[in-house]
């Protein structure tokens, strides 16, 4: 490999990223800190001293409901609600660490692409070009009509207003100052060219946005692109955009057939394949022998709240799934997803993994054993980076890392897990100098001269 994986600090900042009612236990207790600013210090700290890559802030802008539904199961849980703003924290996170990089998702629906360039090329100031952007079109019904539309806007039509969105943030971002337009020169009484800095003259099917962007040049001018995607349409958003993309592959062999489709479809592009890095989850329960990881394990499962649990998959899919019988095979509920406006792509991956006994996947059997995001795997920081190996194996560049609590966990992990890792060369020992950019790719601070990105023209 070209460098060692990349590791990625997940969370939402909330009460219950994905361990429904798991907050109910003495372990699971210090969730109540989700609204505080303490315990997020401590986390990112902790993660920089286990040399992860960046704290990735996972984001919602609605209840995980339905249009028959009202959110009642999910807020009385907890379950992803409430969400503060992960913009918010970014300032006072960066400045009490000094290399890891913060992913901050923001969708197109909750800002305006000029206002959201501002606030990003800012914090990519505030950081010293520390900043990604986890690209997204939003899945919740809710979290539409809570900025004035009827309802969530079809799923490919969601592309289409991602790629305007993205295309005005590259224009003010890459298009609008010229190299050399900052110059700080008394001898001539100009602080900045004004004949370098232009403005951008969008006018799209959504937006209208004259410029020029009132932000100069930030260290990596546009933030590192992560996006997750894996419909077709997301897909060829990716590979057009992205630059981290995410994988739902529950399998090394699935991840091995997802990946070799983005590649043919980066080269059908103009992209090398290593400029698109491929990552998918990692979520793991860690003990110091099999047998206590596995009882931890249950005790996880034990305090599960699966009726938060499963409130939570029907507001992502956009089915009812409180009145799918359990018996029913998983193959007729991706159906139904890949025909809604919901996410598609988690159904897909449950499915075409390989569950070990041959028989289809029931909605029952998903629900208690394969929906539980954190957790999935049980096992010694040895047996961990066994699994590892296995995903480097298949080609894989690197991992979500999903904590059992948002809180209080990464300690484990850090003392326990990366040391192994590194003792194998899955895990870097140092972080490179320069942006997260450089440190990602090690090839400047810059969007490759290929991307999209930096190709877009601008109108005079």
């Amino acid at each position: 490999m070209s460098r060692e994986l990349i590791y990625n600090g997940f969370l939402h900042l909330t009460p219950n990223h994905h361990s429904h009612g798991y907050w109910r236990t003495p372990e699971g207790q210090v969730q109540y800190g989700y609204s505080k600013l303490e315990p997020y210090i401590e986390v990112v700290k902790t993660l920089e001293r286990g040399f992860f890559d960046t704290l990735f802030i996972a984001d919602v802008v609605g209840v995980y409901d339905l249009a028959f539904g009202d959110g009642k199961t999910t807020i009385r849980a907890g379950s992803q609600f409430p969400e503060p703003d992960p913009v918010s924290i970014v300032s006072a996170l960066g400045h009490a660490t000094e290399h890891l990089g913060f992913a901050v998702t923001s969708n197109i629906i909750q800002s305006h692409p000029f206002s959201f360039a501002r606030q990003i090329s800012s914090l990519d100031h505030f950081t010293h070009g520390r900043i990604a952007w986890n690209i997204v079109t939003s899945y919740l019904s809710n979290g539409f009509r809570n900025y004035g539309y009827d309802t969530i806007t079809a799923h490919d039509d969601r592309y289409e207003w991602a790629q305007e969105y993205v295309d005005v943030a590259y224009k003010l971002w890459e298009h609008s100052w010229e190299d050399g337009a900052v110059l700080h020169d008394p001898a001539t009484n100009r602080f900045f060219d004004p004949d370098k800095i232009h403005k951008i003259n969008h006018a799209g099917k959504r937006y209208r946005v004259e410029g020029p962007h009132i932000v100069e040049p930030s260290p990596q001018r546009t933030p590192v692109l992560f996006q997750a995607g894996n419909s077709s349409a997301g897909r060829a958003f990716a590979v057009r955009n992205a630059e981290v993309t995410f994988l739902p592959s529950h399998t090394p062999q699935v991840a091995q057939r997802d990946i070799a489709i983005l590649d043919q479809l980066a080269a059908a592009n103009g992209r090398q394949a290593s400029a698109l890095k491929k990552i998918v989850m990692l979520s793991t329960v860690i003990g110091s022998t099999e047998e206590e990881a596995k009882r931890k394990q249950r005790h996880l499962l034990e305090n599960i709240d699966i009726a938060a649990l499963q409130a939570f998959h029907s507001g992502g899919s956009g089915i009812d799934l409180a009145k799918v019988d359990p018996d029913t095979p998983l193959t007729e509920l991706k159906h139904l997803a890949e025909v809604g406006d919901h996410v598609r792509s988690g159904f897909r991956a449950a499915v075409d993994a390989d569950h070990g006994n041959g028989k289809p996947l029931t909605w029952g059997e998903y629900l208690l054993n394969k929906a539980l995001l954190p957790g999935r795997f049980a096992g010694t920081p040895e047996q961990i980076a066994d699994l590892v190996q296995q995903w480097a194996d298949a080609g894989v560049d690197g991992f979500n890392v999903v904590p059992l609590t948002t809180l209080g966990w990464w300690g484990e992990w850090v003392d326990h897990v990366v040391p192994v890792l590194q003792k194998r060369g899955l895990a870097q020992t140092r972080y490179r100098p320069g942006t997260l950019r450089e440190k990602l790719f090690g090839e400047g601070d810059r969007l490759a001269p290929q991307h999209h990105g930096r190709t877009l023209s601008i109108r005079s």
